[in-house]
């Protein structure tokens, strides 16, 4: 996207604030929005409305001052006023990472950029972490952005994961029906990681699942014999790479093709990242995303 601000997701995750962080992703990827030749989405201008305290003085209509000597702020299609929540997988096999991030530290400044963006489109913002259980649950709120990316900050130690429990515990509590996004890496059977995501979706809520991985585990790219060990069981298994490379790759896309087609069948949104490619795209897609379901709404 023309005049984006790709930064790479290792150097934002070294910058330690999140808040920081999700600021730099979003601002510039807002940026790039606007000078790119076709701006849509939800950022098409809609109507004024009178400023508030705490409204974004970038809002502000300035000639519409001039004329009026009143301040009105732009309002924008994607000021929908919804409760989008963000849930992060946080379990042990999330903690891998071949690059200078892992895929946690990924998911988490996914996580906070999208909660930072959803923010800025006066939405109401909410948060759960989880491994095998909901560790941490941040109520959606037009006021809770700091408390979720303070929850972010503190992710604890890890532990072994699962997506049916916290998955249906988040249902049980999300009472007004809005936007969910799910990030995790998903290693589980295909037909059972559909079957722990869809009761969000059958509750009414647009979903949305970000598949994050890292390159290594898409490509495979080692070439010397080792014994690999699974993260979640602790299992270890000695393997001979160039034996196993082919036949990994291939079930790997099997298992990537699976998971978009039981979700496409359910209505929800999938997405595949990979932990080297800049934020700015998943914002895109998200951003994609909303405007299909205001959309159909």
């Amino acid at each position: 996207m023309r005049g984006a601000q790709f930064v790479d997701p290792s150097a934002l995750a070294r910058m330690g604030n999140l808040e920081l962080v999700a600021r730099t992703v979003v601002d510039g990827f807002i940026n790039g929005l606007h000078r790119a030749p076709h701006m849509g989405f939800s950022l098409d201008f809609a109507e004024h409305r009178g400023y508030e305290p705490g409204d974004d003085l970038r809002r502000v209509d300035w000639r519409v001052f001039a004329r009026t000597d009143r301040y009105y702020v732009k309002q924008f299609e994607a000021d929908t006023n919804a409760n989008c929540v963000v849930a992060l997988d946080v379990s042990t096999s999330m903690r891998f990472g071949t690059r200078a991030i892992s895929k946690l530290d990924y998911g988490r400044v996914l996580a906070a950029s999208l909660l930072y963006f959803s923010h800025q489109q006066r939405d109401r913002v909410g948060l759960v972490t989880f491994d095998d259980r909901v560790l941490e649950y941040v109520p959606p709120s037009a006021r809770h952005l700091e408390f979720a990316l303070y929850a972010l900050d503190r992710i604890g130690d890890a532990k072994p994961g699962s997506l049916a429990a916290p998955l249906l515990t988040l249902t049980e509590r999300l009472a007004r029906r809005g936007i969910v996004i799910v990030i995790s890496d998903f290693y589980d059977e295909p037909e059972r990681i559909a079957q722990a995501v869809r009761p969000l979706r059958f509750s009414g809520h647009d979903v949305a699942v970000f598949h994050v991985l890292d390159p290594a585990e898409i490509d495979f790219p080692f070439d010397e014999a080792a014994s690999f060990e699974d993260l979640e069981s602790g299992d270890r298994m000695p393997i001979v790479p160039g034996a196993l490379q082919g036949e990994y790759r291939a079930l790997v896309q099997a298992h990537l093709a699976e998971l978009g087609r039981l979700f496409t069948d359910s209505r929800i949104d999938y997405a595949l990242f990979n932990t080297s490619v800049p934020l700015d795209h998943a914002l895109f897609h998200y951003l994609a995303t909303r405007e299909r379901m205001r959309r159909v709404r």
